[in-house]
């Protein structure tokens, strides 16, 4: 299928095959009829994507401290790298979509094949919509009307937050789409309406839809029209839908509202305050969130959790049937606002230029129709080429990559392609990332269906990089198909799950002569920095004392990773490799674990915990794993003490030897957390049929022990890892 996509490195839009995306429980698969362009997000995006580094850096000021401090801490060219990998990920744009029902994910039950819906799906032929996130369109609504549904909705929670009541008077800065569909919505309310704005096409608009205007172009007061309209009392409430640079606007909604008046921001304004506005009047100011309540709450637009409709009568989904609604009871009007149309096929000539058209509104694509419903999965390569920053053999191994998140693409895929590995396939439920990773890195398709890497004879080996709360099932499948596995961390979220790979990788082992190798992404101890720790220790005659102290850096409770069921939180998802590498130098298995996080009664503790571990050889030690630091302090930090020395290791960058003879310290030109090692010895092993990277006892040990480290942490008690 066809997307149009922008690339923020160099600001090309552009329409690019790329697979039809896989329904998931409790999304519906859509077949796009018509999609509007929002302009002003979508030109905004442009426009970003366009301009130099520089203004890029103007842009976001505080991401460019984000920027300094990665710098400080891990050198300056993992952080380009890093910075130059998020530019060049293409964006899809887009999020008016209208169309029909093609097929829907286990879960939903009030929506089937042929239903028109309106979607916050992107400019593509297909998309993939969580359920909370589309509505079934009325009959006497056409597609063309339905594709307003969501600015609608965004024009439909400014004025909610608004509280209009029958004759209250409202003045509404900006007449883009969102402020003339703001202006119909208040005159359904049963309020009158002085509309603002410098096009005189979009003031005879508003004034078609019963607004009384002021037209900036001729000199026109805002303030002192509303005051004059009002008999002097100022207007009840303002809604800004204006994208203005500066705070005049504000400050003229302030002079203009009586007292105690209210403003809504729907549009996007510099934010600047002036006190004496709000003060003297007690105005009210609100900014408003998107299409309403549900926005960016994964659990609402993700897992489909909807909010009891007594406590939050107007979510997302019901703003968007209620707008729906309006337009079949002919109280929102939106034809008026079509101003260009477009086939698919020449959007990309036309798109940019239809952005920054002064006279353009409502700007439709049209895609177009098929009976077509077998949905082809698989996506050739752009190129039979291999990747030009790719040293292959002259036979190299077949392997598939499942998920083409920010991991894959970052730091795995360019990391495996300087192996002898042959990518053959890179799967995705978002067929964007997927193909962007395989034009990327020379692959040879790419696709939504995981399933196809499975029973593909070529593919010898896979990389499981989905989310972790999957990382067990696709460990089982894949050895299933008698394929050789490496998962990033963790290994499982929980001891049922750990329980299951255990019995399958045993039973497996007794019937399969050539068993698959296991492997989880423990990548530090393949640090430069932690082998020559190893070198440093070899020979040593008493147990070992370490400190491993991590840095870990601030994640809102709401994050993907702090979710028990998703990412098992951080300890079980990141504070494993520390627990790996402490064993890893020991040479020795956990014996016992006792952890202790922070107090309070903070909805998030277990990211402030230290953890104490005792080895079967006697050493011991401790991770501290803080998420409260300071950015700009080193992220990772290891401390080795036994016979009479100490190693110091900060960052993968730079280690220290105290005491040794003939050696001070070790230095990497960049930060080397051992990823290119582990995954090139992972590929050699596959190759050459060797032994396992990582014993399979040893990824078992750890994994418990980090379950048992939760577990301490919450009863206070000492915990055993049974071998």
């Amino acid at each position: 299928m066809k997307q149009i996509l922008q690339n923020l490195k160099n600001g090309v839009t552009e329409i690019v095959d790329v697979p039809v995306p896989a329904p998931g429980r409790g999304q519906a698969l859509i077949r796009t009829s018509r999609t509007l362009v929002s302009a002003g997000t979508e030109r905004m995006m442009v426009d970003f994507g366009k301009a130099g580094w520089l203004e890029k850096a103007r842009q976001q000021p505080e991401k460019v401290q984000q920027v300094l401090d990665k710098i400080r801490t891990d050198g300056l060219i993992p952080t380009m790298e890093a910075v130059f990998s998020k530019l060049d990920e293409p964006i899809p744009l887009g999020y008016c979509n209208a169309g029909t029902v093609l097929e829907v994910g286990a879960g939903i039950t009030d929506l089937r094949p042929g239903d028109r819906v309106a979607s916050n799906g992107p400019h593509a032929e297909m998309v993939c919509v969580p359920r909370n996130l589309c509505a079934k369109i009325p009959d006497g609504v056409t597609d063309e009307e339905a594709a307003f549904t969501v600015l609608g909705s965004i024009a439909l929670q400014g004025v909610r937050l608004a509280v209009p009541t029958l004759g209250e008077r409202f003045i509404v800065f900006g007449l883009g789409l969102v402020g003339l569909l703001t202006v119909q919505l208040l005159r359904a309310s049963g309020c009158p309406v002085l509309a603002v704005d410098v096009s005189e096409t979009r003031l005879k608009l508003a004034e078609n839809f019963g607004a009384e205007t002021v037209n900036l172009t001729l000199g026109g007061d805002p303030v002192a029209t509303a005051l004059a309209w009002t008999g002097g009392r100022g207007v009840d409430g303002a809604i800004l839908a204006a994208s203005a640079k500066g705070d005049e606007i504000v400050h003229q909604a302030a002079q203009a509202c009586r007292k105690r008046g209210r403003i809504i921001l729907v549009g996007v304004v510099d934010l600047n305050l002036r006190r004496s506005d709000f003060y003297e009047k007690e105005l009210t100011f609100q900014v408003s969130c998107s299409y309403g309540p549900g926005r960016y709450d994964e659990n609402y637009e993700q897992a489909g959790q909807d909010y009891p409709i007594g406590f939050v009568r107007w979510t997302e989904q019901r703003n968007f049937e209620a707008v729906l609604e309006a337009m079949r009871a002919g109280q929102m009007c939106v034809k008026e606002l079509i101003t260009h149309r477009m086939a698919l096929v020449e959007a990309a000539g036309r798109y940019d230029k239809a952005l920054h058209d002064p006279t353009a509104m409502g700007v439709l694509i049209e895609y177009p129709l098929s009976d077509q419903t077998k949905i082809q999965q698989v996506l050739p390569s752009p190129s039979s080429r291999p990747s030009p920053l790719k040293v292959r053999g002259d036979q190299g191994l077949a392997v598939g990559i499942i998920g083409a998140g920010n991991y894959a693409r970052s730091t795995l895929l360019p990391a495996l392609i300087r192996t002898k590995a042959d990518i053959v396939a890179i799967a995705d439920i978002n067929g964007v990332a997927a193909t962007h990773a395989a034009r990327k890195f020379g692959a040879g398709k790419a696709i939504s269906d995981y399933r196809l890497i499975l029973d593909d004879p070529d593919i010898r080996a896979v990389f499981v990089l989905v989310g972790h709360h999957l990382h067990a099932r696709f460990v089982r499948e894949v050895l299933e198909a008698g394929k050789h596995v490496f998962v990033e961390k963790p290994l499982a979220l929980n001891e049922a799950e750990l329980s299951q790979i255990i019995s399958f990788y045993l039973a497996l082992g007794a019937q399969c002569p050539a068993m698959p190798l296991l492997t989880v992404g423990f990548n530090r101890r393949f640090s430069p920095h932690i082998i020559k720790v190893r070198e440093l220790l070899a020979g040593r005659s008493e147990p070992l004392c370490m400190s491993m102290s991590v840095n870990a850096g601030f994640i809102p409770l709401e994050h993907w990773t702090q979710d028990p069921v998703r990412g098992g939180g951080r300890i079980i998802g990141e504070a494993c490799h520390f627990i790996d590498l402490l064993s890893y130098l020991s040479g020795s298995s956990v014996a016992t674990v006792s952890s202790a996080m922070v107090g309070g009664s903070g909805p998030i503790r277990e990211d402030r915990m230290s953890i104490l571990l005792s080895f079967a050889d006697g050493s011991v030690g401790t991770v501290h794993y803080f998420a409260n630091g300071a950015k700009s302090y080193p992220k990772e930090t290891l401390e080795v003490f036994g016979d009479g020395r100490v190693i110091r290791m900060e960052n993968f960058r730079i280690t220290t030897g105290y005491g040794f003879k003939g050696f001070r310290s070790f230095r990497t030109w960049r930060q080397d957390k051992g990823h290119r090692a582990e995954i090139a010895a992972f590929v050699d092993r596959v190759s050459t049929d060797s032994a396992p990277l990582i014993p399979f006892k040893e990824i078992v040990n750890v994994t418990r022990a980090s379950f048992a480290a939760v577990e301490s942490a919450k009863t206070e008690k000492v915990i055993s890892i049974a071998p």
